[in-house]
């Protein structure tokens, strides 16, 4: 009688860690070079920790021209600090403010800005610029962008090592898309923060790893900012509290007297603008 054929059992399970294999349950870096994002809780979600570096990041919005630089501006302004060449901004909806980028380490020559009418116009226009070796990173509004001319972007983008973001409309999230990394972004209403601070929050819809189904809460102004907004806030809200407080002790709150306005100094004519204003103050 023959022996029964020996079953193959497997050893040991696959190890964690394998040169060149990527696990789909864990975030994918690989030999990819990114840019921190500037925001920690971002940096932790995305694979490497941060935006990716000669790939297309596609940012897809419901309300163009909301918190797009609070967003990617930390990580251009720590790019800028290393690296060199200009950052080209193609066919944006609100002209960028150059004191507030300075003032958060981007300098205003460092931005080349193009002014595009046309779709086809702005798409020829970022395609060229990600061509460029004097270009460090490409910002671009491309709402009607085909996924074809998408791969064109993200393979330009690969050759020269560029920071890439394409903003396009919400309603693009049906369509197939090249970009390695796909985010929604979103404002939030101020009421539904009492730290007077406004805030945005970023979907991640394509990453490589596991899906992730909550959003992420960023914020959507500068730091300084958002701490001047925070003490105006508490001090609103001690103030109410006060005056709650006389109120309960008190019954009612007096009117306070109205008192006669002082009579005003006769103006004076002059040629320049603060001499006019002068003799009103004093008065």
């Amino acid at each position: 009688m023959p022996a029964p054929s020996p079953v193959l059992r497997a050893v040991s399970p696959l190890p964690s860690a394998v040169p060149g294999v990527w696990h789909a349950d864990s975030l994918g870096a690989g030999t990819l070079q990114v840019q921190p994002t500037g925001h920690a809780i971002l940096d932790a979600q995305l694979p490497g920790g941060g935006w990716p570096v000669g790939a297309m990041t596609e940012v897809l919005q419901t309300q163009p021209g909301l918190h797009e630089w609070q967003l990617v501006l930390p990580a251009l302004a720590q790019a800028a600090a290393r690296r060199v060449g200009a950052v080209v901004v193609v066919a944006a909806p609100n002209e960028p403010f150059g004191p507030a980028l300075q003032a958060q380490g981007l300098r205003a020559e460092r931005l080349c800005r193009v002014q595009a009418s046309q779709a086809q116009a702005a798409l020829w226009a970022t395609e060229q610029a990600l061509r460029c070796r004097g270009v460090m990173a490409v910002l671009a509004w491309l709402p009607q962008a085909q996924p074809a001319a998408l791969r064109r972007l993200q393979l330009a983008a690969a050759q020269q090592q560029q920071l890439l973001w394409v903003f396009r409309s919400a309603h693009g999230a049906a369509q197939a898309s090249p970009a390695m990394l796909r985010v929604q972004l979103e404002g939030l209403p101020l009421p539904g923060h009492p730290a007077g601070a406004p805030q945005m929050q970023l979907h991640i819809l394509k990453r490589k790893g596991p899906p992730l189904d909550q959003g992420l809460c960023l914020p959507a102004c500068p730091s300084l900012l958002a701490q001047a907004l925070q003490a105006q806030a508490g001090r609103r809200m001690a103030a109410q509290q006060h005056a709650q407080q006389w109120v309960r002790g008190r019954g009612t709150v007096p009117l306070a007297p109205v008192l006669p306005l002082p009579a005003r100094a006769p103006l004076v004519e002059s040629a320049h603008a603060l001499d006019r204003i002068a003799p009103a103050v004093a008065g």
